[in-house]
């Protein structure tokens, strides 16, 4: 089971029981000042029993619960603005027997200091019992405010994966005016695993050669992956596009991961903007947006684009709006044919969690006698040269450690990556 900014996640039925739910939950309800609470789920089976428990266990502390049912991460996001908290079921991309909690405040992801509130035990006084009331998100109406109508109704095609996307993404892509055909809409005989980013997304390929996009989501709808022309696009061009709509509506300041392409941040600075890098995960370029007063930016390697004025979280969502609204604007391919300068390369390699530190010493030790610019912010990321990185890291969600890479050489990234790569795995098997 992971605890961190991130959420709770677990195998449901081994690791992560109701017994943990409980407790989670039972924790969380000791930070909502407004003692108001949305809860919603994505599509995994075990995600009803789960929301049920937590909404038994908020009410009993006297929050009232706000159940929006099966939606996207991004819609309980955006709801949660207006009631103060949110809980989302959902392990994101994880394996589809993975599950969890992901705690939202004031419209944001829970940050580092609010952590130990919700894993360590919290009593919790006595109090009258909340109450429970379904809800309907504004959701598309929201966003459409913000993107505006389509013209020439382009062709779209949906590849939903059998997540929570499927009625908010068609539904606001048709809104905004464009032709919108899906595939995968149940969970049931989806043709793909839940992460679209590592999935191949063979069908949509396919379909898209005579369709002018296609998007894919993940189960909870944060993640968003681009199709063209019968090619998938790696996950920074989805981060990528999103910045390119944002700097054309005139926004300036944005927030990078560590681990999104160079190729953005150029792009950005090309067109007049900043850059601040943050340490990877979503909530972590949350709270330097904040911080910082950004616009926009996000994580590239996971598709993550992030709209601070529309949603604290990564806007898969939104983001396909606003890229089908780019589809007949010159910066569309520009930003395409700027990144396919680039090469990024993303290795994950499975380490026991007791080992992550131990691995990333080994690998900073490294890197530091052979680079002279060095990141230990977040792992440790080597400055190769301006066009040039790699940057080794623990997940905060897995039991592995990620290795990730970008050059416009394509060779010479491939062969830092497979050094440290066999570095790290070397390694491993001496101390496990």
């Amino acid at each position: 089971m992971k605890k961190t900014i991130s959420g709770i996640r677990g195998i449901f039925g081994e690791d992560l029981n109701l017994k943990e739910i409980i407790e989670f939950t039972n924790n969380f309800s000791s930070l909502i000042k407004s003692k108001k609470c949305v809860v919603g789920r994505d599509t995994r089976p075990s995600g009803e029993i789960i929301q049920d428990t937590v909404s038994a266990v908020l009410m009993k502390n006297g929050i009232d619960v706000f159940d929006l049912g099966m939606v996207p991460t991004p819609v309980v996001f955006r709801e949660s603005r207006k009631y103060g908290a949110g809980i989302i079921i959902s392990s994101s991309h994880n394996p589809i027997e993975w599950n969890g909690m992901k705690f939202i405040l004031e419209g944001r992801g829970i940050n580092e200091k609010e952590l130990p509130s919700i894993i360590n035990h919290q009593k919790i006084l006595k109090s009258k019992i909340g109450k429970i009331e379904k809800i309907k998100s504004t959701y598309v109406e929201d966003a459409k405010k913000i993107i505006g109508d389509i013209a020439n109704s382009p062709k779209i095609v949906i590849d939903n994966g059998g997540g929570a996307a499927k009625d908010f993404a068609k539904d606001l892509l048709k809104n905004l005016g464009c032709n919108v055909e899906m595939i995968n809409q149940e969970l049931l005989g989806c043709s793909r695993g839940p992460d679209p980013t590592s999935d191949e997304l063979i069908e949509l390929s396919n379909i898209t050669n005579d369709k002018e996009i296609g998007f894919a989501f993940d189960l909870d709808g944060d993640r968003l992956v681009v199709v063209r022309n019968g090619k998938k696009q790696n996950p920074d061009v989805t981060l990528g596009l999103g910045v390119a709509k944002s700097l054309e509506l005139g926004y300036k300041k944005f927030v990078l991961s560590l681990d999104t392409s160079i190729s953005i941040e150029k792009f950005i600075k090309k067109k007049g903007g900043t850059v601040v890098r943050s340490k990877v995960g979503e909530a972590n370029v949350i709270d330097d947006m904040i911080k910082n007063n950004s616009q926009a930016g996000g994580e590239g390697s996971s598709a993550g684009f992030i709209l601070p004025e529309f949603n604290y979280c990564r806007e898969g969502i939104l983001t396909s709006g606003l890229i089908a609204s780019m589809l007949k604007n010159p910066e569309f391919s520009e930003i395409i044919n700027y990144m396919e300068n680039y090469f990024q390369m993303r290795e994950k390699i499975n380490v026991n969690t007791k080992f992550h530190d131990e691995i990333i010493e080994t690998v900073k030790n490294y890197l530091i006698k052979k680079y002279s610019e060095i990141d230990t912010r977040d792992g440790v990321k080597a400055i190769i040269d301006e066009n040039t990185w790699i940057l080794i890291r623990k997940s905060n969600t897995e039991d592995i450690i990620r290795i990730s890479g970008e050059s416009n050489d394509k060779e010479k990234c491939k062969l830092i990556i497979n050094n440290v790569t066999k570095m790290v795995k070397e390694h491993y098997d001496k101390i496990k």
